[in-house]
Order: structure tokens, then sequence, then C-alpha cells
């Protein structure tokens, strides 16, 4: 397994620290990997003055996977656009065309009470969501800001689909509703955008493919309260760039901390670059307080969907339920009773219950 970890700025390299522990110990239990490293974001612009480097790119492109931890610093805020962290991060999601994001939401027993909903809202919450990730409005053309016939500067941004683009979602959603609930809710806004109405249109062509999936479609704003009123009425959740952006985040917050969660980003061949939903935390970084958890989660996504190491990755994630069990939390997820531990001692201990 070739896989090349970015480890990006602020905590990322701390949380993939950790997560690089429980590869290894599997390698040691005889799992082949091959792991290299590489620069991204502000660690790309310092080192070769472009987030995401040439050679980066080019040992992600050779790599069967990435392991990326995370990009931005207060530092890069004043660069140009093109040359900030998050550019890269964009680029090389569009390079390698990893256009469907997997963002889990999953709450563990034990860390109920750390979601801002009560108890009997989220236990038991288990969903995915299925977002497009390399068209929409953050990739549409034309786009800028100019100075208008009155004399005013106007901004403009395009949202734009192919049907093609459409369908190779669609159908990773589908087959992913195939391997859990069998349901998929479609969320868009097709009363009042004509993007929208092609994405239902495909969809429901897609649908008759799989006809053991029961597929429902939701408005984005009804979506957006239904998650909080009543999120366990998900399995799946099918939607576009923007509108998976902003619901993914909302959901994440269900479980009490975006520090528990992972994610995967693939291309037509389940190549996948996989990363923890937080970002780059500059505020905490060095002071080994970061939660791994996510990151680890998402080495157990690695294996799962790109090399197909089901019995592999349920270990890993037993692990962390067994970390978790044992009453071990970081502050992000530190209730009063618990033992308050930092990012190394949370990653050895889930090397330990390995």
């Amino acid at each position: 397994m070739k896989i090349a970890i970015l480890p990006g700025d602020g905590i990322g390299p701390e949380v993939i620290a950790q997560a690089v522990k429980v590869l290894q110990a599997l390698s040691a239990d005889g799992l082949e990997i091959d792991l290299d490293y590489a620069a991204i974001g502000g660690a790309g612009y310092d080192a070769a003055g472009d987030p995401l480097p040439a050679a980066t790119l080019a040992l992600a492109r050779n790599a069967d996977a990435i392991l990326l931890g995370a990009v931005g610093g207060y530092q890069y805020d004043a660069l140009p656009r093109p040359m900030r962290p998050e550019q890269g991060l964009l680029r090389i999601r569009k390079e390698l065309n990893l256009f469907a994001n997997l963002r889990p939401a999953q709450l563990y027993p034990e860390l109920a009470d750390a979601s801002t909903l009560k108890p009997e809202v989220v236990s038991g919450l288990d969903l995915m969501i299925v977002r497009e990730l390399t068209g929409d409005l953050y990739f549409g053309q034309p786009r800028g800001i100019q100075v208008n016939a009155a004399g005013e500067r106007e901004a403009y941004n395009t949202m734009r689909y192919s049907e093609s683009e459409v369908r190779r979602v669609a159908h990773i959603g589908f087959q992913i509703a195939m391997k859990r609930g069998r349901k998929l809710c479609s969320v868009e806004k097709a009363n009042v955008l004509e993007t929208s109405e092609l994405w239902r249109e495909v969809v429901v062509e897609t649908a008759r493919q799989y006809p053991e999936v029961e597929l429902s479609h939701m408005y984005v704003d009804n979506a957006a309260m239904q998650l909080v009123r009543n999120p366990k009425q998900f399995d799946v959740i099918l939607t576009g760039n923007i509108f998976g952006d902003i619901l993914s985040d909302e959901a994440s917050m269900l479980t009490g901390s975006i520090g528990m969660l992972g994610s995967a980003s693939l291309d037509e061949n389940r190549k996948g670059m996989y990363e923890p939903i937080h970002g780059s935390a500059p505020d905490i970084a060095g002071r080994d307080v970061a939660n791994p958890l996510a990151t680890i989660l998402s080495a157990a996504m690695m294996l799962r969907y790109t090399f197909g190491r089901d019995a592999i990755a349920d270990r890993i994630e037993h692990a962390v339920k067994t970390a978790i069990t044992q009453g071990l939390r970081t502050a992000d997820i530190y209730t009063p009773g618990t033992t308050r531990v930092g990012c190394a001692a949370m990653g050895d201990a889930v090397v330990a219950a390995l």
C-alpha cells in the first residue's frame, strides 16, 4: 500500500503522527505499507513557494491513497488568493479528480453528553453525507469581481453541473446506501435552481439501477432544519458541493466535536484522499491538546474504501471505541468524570487497544 502522507499545517503534523502510529502498529502485524511524506498548504508555500508543490502532486499521483492533516494558518491570510493554503487543497482535489466526498456522522453512545442536542435526539446517530466535490459554485466559470456600469464593484460566481458529474456521484451514493440502510435522500433546491432541476432528474434516472434503495428528495433549507430536528431519519444524504459543505459541518456538530469525524474524497477508481474534517487550529498547534481520533478514523476509512480491507478498518474503529469506553478524552470531548489526555496519549491508547 503506497500512501502519501501530507501533514500540512497547524495541528496537522500532530494528528497525522498519531494516525501513522496506528498504521505502523498494523505494519508490525504484517500489513505492507509504504509511507512517503510531502508538504502541502502553508508548509508547501514555505518550502517551495506553492501551496501544492509539483513534487507533492507527483507523489500524490503515484500513491494508492493520500492521508492529509490540515491546511491553513493566520500567517498566510495576506497572501494572494492563489498562494493561500486552501488553494492547495482545492487544486489537489481537482488534479486527482476526487469528485466524491464521504462525510460520516456517527455518535458514540459514551459521547452523547458532548453533543449540544438532547441525548434522545442524537443517540444512535449514524449517517453518511456524500458530497460532490469538484463542481458547483466553487469551480464554476465565469467568476470574479468587476466594476459595473454604475461604477460599483460587483462579484459573481457560476453554479454549474453537467449530467455526467451528477450521475457519477449519484452512483457512489447509491452504492454506499446499498451497504448501509438502503435509504438515500437527495438534497437540492429544485424549486429555485436549474442546476438542482437537472440534479433531481439525473438522480431519479440513476435510481432505477438501484431498486433496493429507497429514494427521497428534500430541499436544502428543510434538510438543514431536519438535521437538527430529527437527524436519525437519514441514512445517506447525497448533495452538491456548496450544500454538502454546509450540511456536513452541521451534521458533524451533532456528534459533539469535529475532532471525532474523518472523511474521504474518492475518484472513479476509489483512489482517495483521507483527512479529518477539522481545520488546522493554529491556536492550539504544538500544545499536544488536539484530538487525533478523526485522523485515525480517516485512516480506517482509507483501508475500507481504497484498499478494501474492511476487517482491518473494523479493528481500528473498535480500538477507537475502546479508548473512548475507557473514559479517555481530549479537551474537545472532555466532560467531568472522564480522564483528560493529550493528543499523543490518545494515539498511544488506540495503539494499545489494537
